[in-house]
């Protein structure tokens, strides 16, 4: 038994020494710098908590976190609850199923680069095609510049990527065909219609598929970067601002680098939280049967 842990262990050894090189000593380097005064050009000293002292008074820093926090909310929900409604009727295998399939995936293999630009040409305040269609159902001249209007900012840069859950339905519907023909058939035999199937058996069976979708939605806005640099780079003013793009404006732009280690700190902990949390509420330890 000795012999073969030490085996298992000198395989996993590369492993463990990439994911110390690559994640782990990055992590600590990130924790310890939080707490230092280290600005571009200036002398590194040591801060203590001065760096999360001064984010509870930092009006960026606030908006940065409510932001996340909505977005992480919305992904969770109304992204997972889309994602999951479509692959249940594509489980259903309606006429043209497989084509629909592929093309609700086609926003999900675009570089998030490429779908900021198309965005940002749809929503266009002069030649967009969302003003031109709303000047055609009105007869006139309609302008309104969506990205940089403090009353639809933010709902324009949500509805960048909120739809799009085709990675969350092809996760679902693996799940879906997962399930025991023989007890959706033992389901027909006792008269359950097709809505009960699914609300009563498909769905919890598929509990940790479901809980797997919320982790990887909700983990994904604490990472969201590049569609919304694109778009409104967290304007107008700070009303589009996260936390990844906060941290990349203090670090790359205004040379903070502690201030800015302290919120990937504050991501990493968020990380962490919302993953404990997610498997705790879909109980994704236990099995089903």
């Amino acid at each position: 038994m000795k012999y073969s842990r030490a085996i298992l262990l000198f395989f996993l050894l590369p492993a463990l020494m990439l994911f110390s090189l690559v994640y782990l000593v990055p992590i600590i380097i990130v924790f310890f710098s939080s707490f230092l005064n280290w600005k571009g050009g200036m002398q590194i000293t040591f801060a203590g908590f001065s760096n999360y002292i001064n984010a509870i008074n930092d009006p960026n820093m606030k908006i940065a976190i409510k932001n996340t926090f909505i977005w992480v909310v919305l992904q969770s929900t109304v992204h997972v609850l889309l994602g999951t409604l479509f692959a249940f009727i594509l489980s259903k295998k309606p006429r043209g199923w497989k084509f629909f399939r592929t093309l609700y995936m086609i926003p999900n293999v675009i570089s998030m680069a490429a779908l900021g630009i198309i965005f940002l040409n749809i929503f266009s305040p002069e030649l967009g095609l969302i003003n031109s269609i709303i000047s055609k159902i009105t007869g006139t001249k309609f302008i309104h510049n969506w990205y940089f209007s403090t009353d639809t900012a933010m709902f324009t840069v949500t509805l960048s990527w909120i739809l799009y859950a085709g990675l969350i339905s092809i996760l679902v519907l693996s799940g879906i065909m997962a399930v025991p023909s023989e007890i959706i058939e033992a389901a027909k035999i006792d008269g359950a219609s097709s809505f009960q199937r699914d609300i009563f058996i498909t769905l919890p069976m598929i509990r940790s598929i479901l809980g797997t979708s919320v982790i990887l939605s909700a983990t994904s806005m604490l990472k969201e970067f590049e569609l919304i640099y694109l778009t409104t780079s967290g304007g107008p003013g700070s009303i589009t601002l996260n936390l990844p793009l906060y941290l990349y404006k203090t670090s790359l732009t205004a040379n903070n680098y502690g201030y800015a280690n302290m919120m990937g700190v504050i991501l990493i902990a968020l990380g962490v939280i919302i993953v404990i949390g997610i498997n705790k509420i879909f109980k994704m330890d236990q099995s089903y049967y």
